[in-house]
């Protein structure tokens, strides 16, 4: 048995590799799930997830809370914006092949931006509500 979670990443991140405009925004495929030490500027990072029980009298499902999170060190906020234009564009009402499951929905709710402490960079915080079932 696998995570429905896990799947539901996997599904995510292949979709993001594979949509060109956001890899052109990022000047490569920099999706991580774990940061490489140096990585170069702009790069997504797969936030938390939060899994809540969807089921029905009769239907098991889950609800997905996903964060992904756009990081720019390029002056002002314009390159952040554009990342987070690409992330919804790639992932909003998106046909993704979830294994094991079926994706009723993926959806953007919330888009935020944010500059960092040390004054020089910019966080984007894009928000997806999804809705799986298992597939039977």
């Amino acid at each position: 048995m696998s995570s429905a979670a896990w799947e539901l990443q996997k599904a995510v991140y292949g979709a993001l590799v594979a949509n060109a405009d956001l890899v052109a925004a990022l000047g490569g495929a920099r999706i991580y799930d774990e940061v490489p030490r140096g990585a170069a500027f702009p790069y997504v990072t797969l936030g938390p997830t939060t899994t809540r029980d969807w089921s029905t009298g009769t239907e098991e499902g889950a609800e997905h809370a996903l964060t992904l999170m756009a990081w720019s060190k390029a002056p002002g906020a314009r390159e952040v914006h554009l990342v987070l234009d690409a992330l919804r564009a790639a992932l909003h009402e998106a046909a993704l092949s979830v294994s094991g499951q079926r994706l009723v929905s993926i959806r953007h709710e919330a888009s935020d931006t944010v500059r960092e402490r040390d004054g020089e960079t910019w966080q984007g915080i894009a928000r997806f509500r999804a809705v799986t079932e298992p597939n039977p």
